[in-house]
């Protein structure tokens, strides 16, 4: 047995944890900054919270120092990541540390941007601010989880999903819904928390999905629509074509038609002719960075069968949403079956199995 003593007292795990709380619910939502969640303490009291803005910016530190209706000096601050330390579309979150008389400072892992990386450590120490890193360490790496992808291999974090019927159904002739609404609502969830979603040409033509948010109130935060369309077969008369405004549309392609790529730019769809491999498919990889290149940070794909096997079994996705319902499905003329449960066995590791009392449906979260 260990009898090593920890360095850390339950209150400020409790603290770190409420930080962590803050950072959870703006994840996805801060454009190329990571999310922060800050909280000041003093006398043992929460006098001020702050997040990382919308888009990234004002900083998290900025935020609850700025929040605060009480004096903070001689108080302490809890921030899930190391604070700034460098210039750039705002000063330094050290500097303002050091400025607003904090006298100790909690972060939990230090930020892998090589901009920062470590030095806060020393800034904050050379002015006589005790400085205490690794509180809840574990907590903050699986809510850093896509930011580390996205500084560390310059591609999006991928999540994907798909709901399948008690006998791994996908598709059934003449069933529009497999899951309830309670896993719907679950699946505009992600979309608002993700901000771009991808799916192929023959899911948009068959199925003339609308790819956007609908929980009320968030309807603003849908997501850009990556399409994979090698020979633009889209069809004009769909909802997303019909919808194309300010470049919330990105079409990867690998065709010569001059007249549809007319039209398709005219409506300002973004374009990205893109090479296909010996399989007559796209470099998944490299439409990854691409769409890094193009700003998108966190993509959700609602792929078919097909995609979704090749990109399970290629390791391309790092958390897997599987909603499984209680309903069987008849297998119908036209019927497509699940085939990447081996896959998912396999490769990926549980990390949580869901299921509600006011629903039946369970919702299986796989992850890397």
């Amino acid at each position: 047995m260990s009898t090593k003593k920890d360095k850390f007292s339950q209150k400020d795990k409790n603290y770190m944890r409420l930080a962590i709380y803050l950072a959870r619910a703006r994840k996805g939502l801060t454009g190329e900054n990571p999310s922060v969640g800050c909280l000041i303490v003093k006398n043992d009291k929460i006098i001020s919270i702050g997040q990382t803005g919308f888009n990234g910016r004002p900083h998290a530190e900025s935020n609850a120092i700025n929040n605060s209706f009480q004096n903070i000096t001689g108080s302490k601050m809890y921030v899930t990541l190391e604070p700034c330390n460098h210039y750039g579309k705002t000063p330094p979150c050290t500097k303002s540390i050091i400025k607003s008389g904090i006298n100790e400072v909690f972060y939990s892992i230090n930020d892998i941007d090589n901009k920062v990386k470590g030095r806060s450590y020393r800034i904050l120490s050379k002015k006589n601010i005790k400085v205490r890193k690794g509180l809840l360490k574990n907590e903050a790496i699986d809510l850093y989880d896509s930011y580390i992808i996205n500084r560390k291999y310059k591609i999006p974090f991928v999540t994907a999903k798909i709901a399948v019927s008690k006998n791994n159904l996908i598709y059934s002739e003449g069933v529009k819904r497999i899951t309830s609404s309670i896993s719907d609502k679950t699946s505009h969830y992600l979309r608002f928390k993700h901000d771009a979603i991808l799916i192929s040409s023959k899911t948009l033509n068959t199925d003339n999905p609308k790819l956007n948010c609908r929980l009320k109130g968030f309807e603003n935060f849908s997501p850009k629509r990556i399409i994979l369309d090698k020979d633009l077969d889209i069809k004009l008369n769909t909802y997303i074509f019909k919808s194309t405004n300010n470049n919330n549309t990105i079409i990867f392609h690998n065709s010569n038609n001059s007249s549809k790529i007319k039209i398709l730019k005219k409506k300002g769809i973004i374009l990205v002719k893109s090479r296909l491999d010996n399989n007559n498919k796209f470099g998944f990889k490299a439409i990854l960075k691409k769409l890094f290149l193009l700003g998108v940070k966190n993509l959700l794909i609602e792929g078919g069968d097909k995609i979704t096997k090749d990109i399970l079994n290629h390791r391309f996705v790092n958390v897997f949403y599987l909603f499984k319902s209680p309903k069987i499905l008849s297998k119908s003329k036209k019927h497509v079956i699940f085939t990447s449960n081996g896959i998912l066995n396999n490769k990926y590791k549980i990390k949580s199995k869901i299921s509600s009392k006011l629903a039946k449906d369970t919702i299986t979260i796989y992850k890397r």
